[in-house]
């Protein structure tokens, strides 16, 4: 049979059955909505009844022409095509079946929030499921802290000649987790933070033909990182310390920058080129 338009989709099209709790009345309401009594076959004591003349059916509402009884049997089957369907039951659909485009033109989220939820394949269960962004991202990236960066400020200072001299750095411009101490010039490792540092810092002295000067890092009253002799030879004038490197230190660790010169006197220190500092590597 030939017909105009697009062809109807019978796809999982199925006939529905309703039981019925009966009692000494003729009114009942049905499950799905139909245009009249040929929609569906009702059925009494498992005997089909004539349409119309056993029943009459509109919308959800049955009447009968006879009451029943609370011991009668009764059921109806929906013949009428208000009932098809072209989705596929729950849970029905597998990977199989989609195509692996099937989300192409949807619309995509220039942003996410916390609470969103991301799909992952669990290999080991060979399932997928869902994971909050909050928790998908957590311990990916991070930031370099602790962190702290210190000046001397204009205060200058004396380093005495031939022995290792604290240096002051009274001016904080930096403390991620206030662990800098400005009137000790001392780190301490946070709780729970030790790991790799990178430690830098700067200092300005005059020095002369032949004088040297070193610094070392202190870390918990040890002098563990030395510089090297810095030997100024030809010119007289500024000599800038400059130097970074990367200290496992421990929480609890405390930190500071020592200063030491080989000259004929002592030397003083320009303040504003003078700095000291340090932050956690993300590892």
């Amino acid at each position: 049979m030939s017909y105009i338009g697009t062809p109807p989709s019978n796809a999982f099209t199925s006939l529905l059955k309703q039981d019925f709790s009966t009692s000494a009345t003729t009114g009942y309401t049905l499950d799905h909505a139909v245009n009249n009594a040929n929609d569906i076959a009702l059925f009494i004591n498992f005997v089909r009844q004539e349409p119309t003349a056993g029943y009459a059916a509109s919308g959800t509402t049955l009447t009968l022409t006879s009451a029943t009884a609370s011991s009668d049997d009764m059921y109806c089957v929906y013949l009428g095509q208000a009932l098809q369907t072209v989705n596929p039951a729950n849970a029905s659909v597998g990977s199989t079946q989609l195509s692996p485009i099937a989300i192409t033109g949807q619309t995509a989220e220039a942003t996410i929030a916390t609470d969103d939820t991301i799909l992952i394949h669990d290999t080991s269960a060979s399932a997928l499921r869902k994971m909050t962004r909050a928790n998908f991202v957590s311990g990916i990236g991070g930031t370099n802290t602790p962190a702290f960066y210190a000046t001397a400020g204009t205060t200058a200072q004396t380093i005495s000649n031939t022995t290792f001299t604290k240096m002051n750095f009274g001016t904080e411009i930096l403390d991620t987790d206030s662990a800098y101490d400005t009137s000790a010039s001392t780190f301490t490792i946070p709780s729970g933070k030790g790991g790799l540092y990178c430690f830098f810092n700067n200092i300005r002295m005059p020095l002369s033909n032949g004088e040297e000067s070193a610094f070392m890092i202190n870390v918990d009253g040890s002098n563990v990182i030395y510089s090297g002799q810095q030997n100024v030879i030809g010119n007289n004038g500024s000599f800038y310390h400059q130097y970074s490197t990367l200290i496992n230190v421990s929480a609890g660790d405390a930190c500071y920058l020592n200063m030491y010169v080989t000259s004929t006197a002592s030397r003083t220190t320009n303040a504003s080129y003078c700095y000291f500092g340090a932050y956690k590597i993300i590892t």
